[in-house]
C-alpha cells in the first residue's frame, strides 16, 4: 500500500498596508519604471508593527483550515517556513500552534530561506508517509521588511511581508504517477554560495544585520538549478515538462520565472505569477501563490503543478503535487 499527502485546503494572509514602488522614491535613486523593468514587482504588503510573523502564519492557518473544512484539533503536526520568526526561542510554529488552538500534537520551525516552503512540504510529506503524522498544516511567512536596509536600492524594493499555509492528509494510493497528493520532492544546498545572498547578522554575533545580495550571480544560479531541480522531480515521478499543467514557482524576479519556464518548455499561460502584487514573500510565496491560484479558479483536481524555489544558502529544492 502506498500512501500519498493530498492537499485538502490553503489559505493565506496578507497584512493591510500595500507599498507601491513610488514609496521608495524618496529613500533611495529608483523610480517605479526601473523597479517593473528589472523585477515584474509593483507592489508588495509591509507588515504593520504589531504584526509578527506567527500572527500572519495563523491568520493563513486558519484560511487553509476553513476551506479544508477542519479544526486545528484534527491536525497532528504543524510546520512552519520562515527566516523571520518573532524570537530567538521558541519556534514561531510553536506560536501558531497556540493561536489557532491546536493544543495536541507537534510544531516545529524549518529555516531554509526562500526555499523554506519546498523544504517544509518535503519534511511534511515525510512524516505522513512514515505514518508519523496523518494530517500536516505546512505554512510559509515571513516579515522580510524587518531586515531591510533601506538605503540599498538593489534589495530593499525586492521584498515584502505575508503568509500562505495548506493542510495535507494522508491517502491511500496507487503508488502510480496517477495518484494525487506529493509524487516526488528533490531538495539540495550548497554552502559554498552562502555569501551570495544572506543577512549580516544574528544571535551569536550579537547584532540584528540586513539582507544582503549579489543579484547578478543569485539570477545566474537562480535560473539553472530551478530548471535543474524540476527537471529531476518530474523524472522521480516518470513525468516530463509536456505533463505539468501548473509550475507555482518562488515569486523572486519576473525574468527568473520566465527564464526557468523557458528551460522547461512550459508556457507563460501555465504560471501562476504573483510577484508583481506581493514581490518576493521567501517562504511564504508559494504557498500565497497557491491559495491566489485556487481562489482564481486556475486548479482543477488531477492537474501536475510543479513547485520550485532558491534561497540564501544556497539552498533550492521543488516538489511535483498532482492537485
Amino acid at each position: 500500500m502506498t500512501i500519498r499527502a493530498v492537499v485538502r485546503g490553503v489559505g493565506h494572509y496578507l497584512p493591510s498596508r500595500v507599498v507601491p514602488n513610488s514609496y521608495f522614491e524618496d529613500l533611495v535613486d529608483t523610480n517605479d519604471e526601473w523597479i517593473r523593468a528589472r523585477t515584474g514587482i509593483e507592489r508588495r504588503h509591509f507588515a504593520a508593527e504589531d504584526e509578527t510573523t506567527s500572527k500572519l502564519a495563523a491568520n493563513a492557518a486558519n484560511a487553509a483550515l476553513g476551506q479544508a473544512g477542519m479544526a486545528a484539533s484534527d491536525i497532528d503536526a504543524l510546520v512552519l517556513a520562515t527566516s523571520t520568526a518573532d524570537l530567538t526561542f521558541p519556534s514561531a510554529a510553536t506560536m501558531v500552534q497556540h493561536q489557532i488552538g491546536m493544543t495536541g500534537g507537534y510544531a516545529f520551525d524549518v529555516q531554509a530561506v526562500c526555499a523554506g516552503f519546498i523544504y517544509a512540504l518535503a519534511n511534511a510529506n515525510a512524516l505522513i508517509v512514515s505514518g508519523q503524522a496523518r494530517r500536516v498544516l505546512v505554512i510559509g511567512a515571513e516579515t522580510f521588511s524587518r531586515i531591510l536596509d533601506m538605503t540599498d536600492r538593489a534589495t530593499c524594493v525586492l521584498f515584502g511581508d505575508g503568509a500562505g499555509a495548506l493542510v495535507l492528509e494522508a491517502e491511500e494510493a496507487t503508488g502510480t504517477a496517477a495518484d494525487r497528493g506529493i509524487l516526488a520532492t528533490d531538495l539540495h544546498s550548497d554552502g559554498t554560495f552562502r555569501d551570495l545572498l544572506y543577512v549580516d547578522g544574528g544571535v551569536s554575533t550579537r547584532t540584528t544585520g540586513h539582507l544582503r545580495m549579489q543579484g547578478k550571480e543569485v539570477f545566474r544560479h537562480a535560473v539553472e538549478k530551478l530548471a535543474e531541480t524540476a527537471h529531476t522531480s518530474l523524472g522521480k515521478c516518470g513525468l516530463t515538462g509536456a505533463d505539468v499543467d501548473w509550475i507555482v514557482p518562488h515569486q523572486a524576479n519576473l525574468r527568473i520565472i520566465k527564464a526557468t519556464a523557458q528551460r522547461m518548455d512550459v508556457a507563460m499561460e501555465r504560471v501562476i505569477l504573483t510577484v508583481q502584487d506581493h514581490g518576493n514573500t521567501s517562504a511564504a510565496s508559494i504557498p500565497l501563490a497557491l491559495s491566489v491560484g485556487q481562489d482564481a479558479g486556475r486548479f482543477t483536481q488531477g492537474q501536475v503543478l510543479v513547485m520550485e524555489a532558491i534561497g540564501g544558502g544556497l539552498a533550492w529544492g521543488s516538489v511535483v503535487l498532482r492537485w
